[in-house]
């Protein structure tokens, strides 16, 4: 044993010497490289290499009895020399103080003095060799199975016998199967030796062939364990002469069913007795088997067959025949070959950086299939969502870290042993490139394209990186180039995210350079995640992005399937249908859904149950039906059950027997014939038939026989010659008979004729073509004493032979269908019986021409028109010439209507048929054009397509909400974001407009959100003065004429953390109303430096101003009152129809104003038409704004661009922007116009810079005022799906002169507007106490738009007094500068030529 294991191991060591050699031959240029300093890594990296690390000897399987010692060997190599340790059953044995347990120097395990008994058996089990290497890592070897061979103990014990010389015997001996090889016999107490005569089988049974008088004699086995020998029963043989008389053969011992493993030997015993000596055989799936030829194949004594060296080819069933000349028996066994677990791929060393991900391949094969788990460095790996069994054995590791370095091995396993390989994974440093290895090894995630590195700037980190689109198991994140590198068409990224909370991380790199989006697949729902970019270039990875934390959706939890769903049958119609509920229910079930169908058609029926059982009748009888359970919560559907298939109970047929026929035999006999009933009506198993039979002359006396299920005829005999009979059968099932056939009459021969020859020729033969058929007819052979069992009619175009009929002996005529019309049939007639066919009688005839005209076309329907009903419907009428002038259809004609749409192109025709002369289309898609078109048909005749109508369906209101709404920040504003989204893929219309929430409560009622209004189609929009460092949610809606579509869900954005403080975005401190500016040239809250000789020289030009002012409104309204009353009424209808439309785009253009405006703020007079047009590029919103959207304490702003923002409806330059945080600290309010309700029941004040443009659309319109026309630059319909209550928060004015509404506003005060949350409204212009601070404006707040307002005051301004207009001048007069006023006297001087022209006019 030492000499052969030293051996073994020499062999083994020289065997790796040659593969270290080889090894380093392979890689000897990637050495030399790496010695000459060339590496293209970097200057100081060197690439570790994969250390030699395997075993040389594996324990095997041992079986030892007890008291005897074992080894187990193990060997292991790697340098340096690795520690051996055994695991016992999993579990490290400890053989420091074990003294029966102890480790050889090679590493073997070596056990003295088994022990072994029937409660105490600490060696049996299973045994594995653990080697380590400190610092690289642990590998395991195979597991070993030690079996002790248990006390001896016999099954079955020899019995005394007697044989016949020449013959066979066997002595029976079986023990346990562990004992076996401890089996032999004595024969008189004397060692019993074994020959090709006598011989033991492998269960220990003894066998003796060809017996002779010297094997007679006392027998018995012993089995010698180590312990003492136990004897089994001492019996005698007997062996008696030759009887010389035959006896029974019999088989003494049968083949039984075997398995054996590849490799092993193998005995099937078969031994036979009997006189004369059988004679012993083998097949192999019907193949004899020669013993006598093969090596492997070895007949042994008594018959049994030996098969050594087991090939997987050698699976199958083996007969043994016995043959003695008189009789043959035969036994048969199946044999089944096993294979140990092999590798077809073993893991292959890999190389790797962290956060990638890698796969170790592992192919296996064995019979039966091995199972596959996997080692690292000893630990078993359990699978989790890092580590994943891929295609079965693959291990696959995702986001690698430093830890998972070390020794992987695959272990595969099955009922006949296991088998272990192993691979080693390095990780390497990130700028240490990875030298070329096998594709498989990596995954397509973490291919990376490894260029030489070269020195050179690396890319900044990428910009803006965003999560676009997150669903519940994936997200698409897209980022910007980074500031390095603007262009970054050279760049590649990668991708890093790990759950929250874990520190593995994992990249995904992008397809293909220039590529700034990824999508992550296979996230878990509900989850948070950290994302990071990195962008490469030639030189290397550069700066990593910021984290960004992205949750993703909740999954919608679903009930899981009903368990213990069982179906039985209550009836032949009903089956009952129990479950249970379901486990993961996800909450409350609401109720489950039964879907059933019948095996062999796919139309599947469901029912609604709300208990757990239920009852389905109404079934087909004897029929296999399938079911299965879905249980319903609030969130829909779970999963489905798996299918249980049960069979209603059996009944009745119920209907009878077909095809029933009667063929007389004899005089004395009938053959009657019959099918089964149709399967659908049999309704069981056919068990039999029941025939019953009666003269016709005696029908009371009836005859009853029955007959198996299967047969199918029936030969009634015992007849009288010369009588009728009636027949009927009926089909029976373990339930019952079914019905019976009618009664079918047959009538017995009056004498037997000849049935010995063929019958003669028939008597004539006449044929009646017709356009595609012919009528045959004849009459009997004249020869009636020979038996006619019927007619065969053969035919054909010029052949008679390309079609054969038989038809009934009693038959005369037959008509042959579906022939072609003016063709030549050629036909023939013969008789026939039981010895065959007669003499035919041949015919011929043409089958008359097909004269039938081709219809004519009709007329096409004209006059075909569209009306379209609503978004779905259209109403398709026409007119039909080739009826009367009434127009009244009396026949059976009928129309067909087509209709398409030619979005996509590819659209088919839909057709529906009508029997009027109008056809109401539905289902149609909103905003769609359609184009229709009409034929009729009548008979065989149709028209052609009549000329095409369109029609295009009205418009609905959006049914989905924007897609892929978007939240990003502008660059270098932290307070500005910038919305996008796309429109909703259900528009159905032309989009009209947007409105954008937005909150820092995701939870708020949506009437407490922030609103942002966008008119038109345009996709993206600025929201300025955010709060710093705050989550925010957005949701958007769509518009189109009919109203508002769904909102869609919020999404969130946190804006960036402040970077400093007094920069642009920096607001001013609050002055207060009590400010006092200082005097030394410092500004005034509006920016203006003033002084006491500015403020007289000031109030001089105001008083002036007053004066001018009051002289030109006297000159103005005795011109206006010359107009003649025709002119005025023209003006009031077109002042009418301004005010009646145009309620978005409120530019100054639409409206036709007088040809004169005195703008009282600049108290200049400028034409309206000449004004420029409002930039409405950036234009976030058209809704006019407070004036705390103005911003008054914004010392740059000039008082110019303050007064032209005043004097358009609200429209604002470029830098506009809403904000969400008001000013001062207050709850900022916007102004959202409803025109749903009449204005005059909710009235607000609004500002000088809202109320103009409304004045000025009615300065003409004093007495025909239209309530539309009172709403300013309106941006909802009317027909909008709000409550009624919300109305326009705007002044609804009917002055009585034209001149009146010309008001002069308060300037905004210099303080902070204040708000004052008692007061409802204010009056447009406060006359009563001017010198007081003017309240600041309210416009509608979002916070107030779900609720009605009551009706508020209107105050209708007048113009004021001189006084009054110089008191509030006083109030502002730090608003002008001196070089304005300047400006203002020149405009004065213009403004008095222009006033003297027209007073002379």
């Amino acid at each position: 044993m030492a000499a052969e294991r030293g051996v073994r191991r020499l062999l083994s060591t020289s065997s790796f010497w040659l593969y270290c050699l080889l090894l380093l031959g392979r890689r000897a240029p990637g050495a030399a490289a790496a010695r000459s300093g060339s590496s293209p890594q970097s200057p100081g990296a060197s690439i570790r290499t994969f250390t030699p690390f395997y075993f040389l000897v594996e324990p095997v399987d041992t079986l030892s009895v007890r008291g005897s010692s074992v080894i187990l060997n193990c060997s292991a190599y790697s340098e340096p020399s690795p520690k051996i340790e055994w695991k016992k059953d999993g579990t490290f044995l400890n053989l420091v103080s074990d003294d029966r347990r102890q480790l050889l120097p090679d590493g073997s395990l070596f056990i003295s003095n088994v022990v072994h008994s029937k409660h105490n058996k600490p060696d049996e089990g299973y045994y594995q060799c653990v080697a380590t290497v400190e610092s690289l890592g642990t590998i395991v070897s195979r597991t070993a199975k030690l079996t002790v061979a248990g006390l001896p103990r016999f099954t079955s014990q020899p019995e005394p016998s007697s044989v016949y010389a020449g013959n066979n015997a066997i002595l029976n001996c079986e023990v346990n199967a562990d004992l076996v090889p401890f089996v032999r016999w004595e024969q008189n107490r004397q060692p019993l030796l074994l020959d090709d005569r006598v011989i033991k089988l492998p269960s220990g049974m003894l066998v003796i062939s060809n017996a002779t008088e010297g094997d007679g004699g006392l027998y018995r086995c012993i089995v010698e364990s180590g312990g003492p020998p136990k004897y089994s029963d001492e019996v005698e043989l007997k062996v008696l002469p030759d009887p010389e008389v035959t006896s029974d053969l019999v088989f003494l011992k049968q083949p039984s069913p075997l398995v054996r493993v590849i490799g092993q030997d193998v005995v099937l015993p078969c031994v036979a007795s009997g006189l004369p000596t059988p004679t012993i055989k083998w097949m192999k799936n019907e193949e004899v088997l020669d013993t006598e030829s093969s090596e492997r194949l070895v007949l042994l004594a008594g018959g049994s067959l030996e098969i050594s060296d087991v090939t997987e080819d050698d699976a199958g069933t083996y007969f043994c025949i016995a043959d003695n000349g008189n009789e043959t028996i035969e036994a048969q066994a199946e044999f089944t070959v096993q294979a140990q677990p092999e590798f077809l791929k073993q893991p292959t060393n890999i190389y790797a950086h962290e956060s990638m991900d890698i796969v170790f391949e592992c192919e296996v094969t064995g019979k039966p299939t091995p199972t596959v788990k996997w080692v690292k460095n000893g630990d078993m790996v359990i699978p989790s969502d890092y580590f994943k069994i891929v295609k079965e054995h693959n291990l696959q590791v995702l986001g690698l870290v430093k830890s998972d370095e070390g020794f992987y091995q695959c272990i595969a396993e099955n009922d006949v042993g296991n088998a272990q390989a192993g691979a080693q994974l390095i990780i390497l440093e990130h700028d240490v490139a990875i030298p070329t290895l096998p594709p498989t090894s990596l995954t397509s995630a973490t291919t990376d394209h490894l260029a030489p590195a070269t020195t050179g700037p690396l890319p900044s980190a990428p910009r803006d990186v965003v999560a676009s689109l997150v669903s519940t198991r994936f997200i698409k994140l897209t980022w910007r180039t980074p500031a390095s590198d603007p262009h970054g068409d050279n760049l590649t990224y990668s991708v890093f995210y790990t759950k929250e909370g874990i520190a593995r991380e994992r990249v995904e790199n992008t397809s293909r350079p220039g590529e700034m989006q990824v999508t992550i697949q296979n996230l878990m729902p509900a989850t948070v995640y950290i994302f990071r970019v990195m962008a490469q270039n030639k030189h290397g990875s550069g700066e990593s992005s910021a984290p960004l934390r992205v949750e993703t959706q909740p999954e919608v939890q679903l009930p899981g399937p009903a368990p213990n769903l069982r179906a039985y049958a209550a009836s032949p119609t009903s089956i009952t249908v129990t479950w249970e509920t379901p486990v993961s229910g996800n909450g409350e079930i609401q109720n489950y859904k039964l879907y059933y169908m019948e095996k062999g058609t796919d139309k599947e029926q469901d029912v609604d149950v709300s208990s757990l059982s239920y009852t389905i009748n109404g079934l087909k009888k004897y029929t296999e039906y399938s079911f299965r359970v879905v249980a319903y919560n609030k969130h829909g559907p779970g999963v489905s059950t798996p299918d249980v298939a049960v069979r209603t109970l059996s009944d009745v047929p119920s209907a009878a027997p077909q095809n029933l026929s009667l063929e007389v035999r004899n005089s004395k006999s009938i053959m009657i014939h019959w099918q089964p009933p149709a399967p659908a009506t049999q309704n069981g198993q056919i068990t039999g038939y029941k025939i019953r039979y009666r003269k016709a002359s005696r029908k009371s006396d009836v005859t009853e026989t029955l007959v198996s299920g299967t047969q199918l005829s029936q030969l009634i005999e015992g007849l009288d010659r010369g009588t009728e009979y009636n027949f009927r059968v009926a089909a029976l099932t373990i339930n019952g008979t079914g019905p019976a056939t009618d009664w079918l009459s047959a009538e017995t021969f009056e004498s037997d004729l000849d049935e010995t020859r063929v019958p003669e020729v028939p008597s004539s033969l006449h044929v009646r073509p017709l356009v595609t058929s012919i009528v045959v007819s004849w009459t009997p052979p004249e020869n009636q004493n020979i038996v006619v069992r019927g007619y065969a009619i053969g035919y054909g175009i010029g052949s008679p032979h390309a079609q054969t009929i038989k038809v009934d002996y009693k038959q005369r005529y037959y008509t042959i269908e579906n022939l072609d019309p003016s063709s030549h049939y050629v036909i023939t007639l013969k008789a026939f019986n039981n010895v065959g066919e007669g003499i035919p009688l041949y015919e011929s005839a043409v089958t008359r021409p097909h004269t039938v005209p081709d219809p004519t076309p009709m007329m096409p329907p004209v006059g075909v028109q569209a009306s379209i009903l609503s978004h779905d419907t259209i109403r398709i009428t026409w007119a039909d010439n080739s009826l009367p002038k009434h127009q009244k259809i009396t026949d059976s004609r009928y129309y067909t209507v087509r209709w398409k749409t030619n979005i996509p192109a590819n659209t088919k025709y839909k057709n529906a048929n009508a029997t009027t002369l109008s056809y109401l289309v539905t289902g149609l898609k909103p905003n769609t054009l359609y184009e229709f078109s009409v034929m009729v048909t009548k008979g065989r005749r149709s028209s052609t397509w009549s000329m095409t109508a369109h029609g295009t369906t009205f418009e609905l209101v959006p049914t989905s909400p924007p897609k892929d709404v978007t939240v990003v920040s502008k660059e270098g504003k932290p307070k500005t974001i910038i919305v996008n989204w796309q429109p909703p893929s259900e528009a159905n219309g032309k989009i009209t407009g947007y409105i954008i929430y937005y909150s820092t409560d995701v939870n708020a009622e949506i009437h407490d959100w922030v609103i942002e209004p966008v008119v038109g189609n345009r996709l993206t929009h600025q929201i300025q003065e955010l709060t710093l460092d705050t989550p925010y949610y957005f949701k958007i809606q769509a518009r189109n004429s009919k109203g508002m579509g769904p909102m869609s869900e919020a999404v969130q954005f946190r804006t960036p953390k402040a970077s400093g403080s007094g920069g642009k975005g920096s607001r001013l401190p609050d002055l207060g109303s009590d400010y006092k500016p200082p005097m030394s040239g410092s500004n005034s809250p509006h920016g203006s430096p003033t002084s006491p000789l500015d403020s007289n020289m000031l109030l001089v030009i105001i008083v002036s101003v007053g004066v001018i002012t009051i002289v030109v409104v006297v000159i103005i309204a005795v011109f206006c009152t010359r107009r003649t009353t025709s002119h005025q009424k023209k003006k009031r209808a077109a002042c009418k129809s301004v005010n009646g439309s145009h309620k978005y785009k409120g530019n100054s253009k639409d409206v036709k104003p007088p040809d004169l405006w005195i703008h009282h703020e600049r108290l200049e007079l400028k034409p309206i038409d000449k004004s420029p047009d409002p930039n409405p590029i950036m234009t976030d919103t058209p809704i006019p704004r407070n004036s705390q959207d103005i911003t008054p304490v914004d010392n740059s702003m000039d008082s110019n661009i303050h007064q032209r923002r005043n004097s358009y409806r609200g429209h604002e330059s470029e830098d506009s922007m809403s904000t969400l945080a008001g000013r001062r600290g207050m709850r900022p309010k916007m102004m959202m116009p409803f025109d749903s309700q009449p204005p005059q029941q909710s009235v607000r004040n609004t500002p000088s810079t809202d109320t103009m443009p409304a004045s000025s659309s009615q300065t003409c319109c004093t007495d025909h005022q239209d309530p539309e026309g009172a709403t300013s630059s309106s941006y909802l319909a009317s027909s909008q799906e709000e409550d009624s209550g919300q109305s326009l928060p705007t002044a609804h004015v009917r002055p009585s002169h034209p001149l009146k509404s010309f008001a002069v506003p308060a300037i905004p005060p210099p303080g902070p507007p204040t708000y004052d949350p008692a007061l409802p409204s204010t009056p447009l212009l406060s006359q009563q106490a001017l010198n007081h601070h003017i309240h600041s404006v309210k416009t509608a707040s979002i916070g107030t738009l779900g609720r009605s307002r009551p009706p508020m005051p209107v105050v209708v301004p007048s113009a004021p007094e001189v006084q009054e207009t110089t008191r509030m001048l006083e109030d502002s007069e730090s608003s002008y500068e001196p070089d304005e006023l300047t400006k203002e006297m020149a405009h004065l001087e213009g403004l008095m030529k222009d006033l003297n022209a027209i007073t002379t006019a």
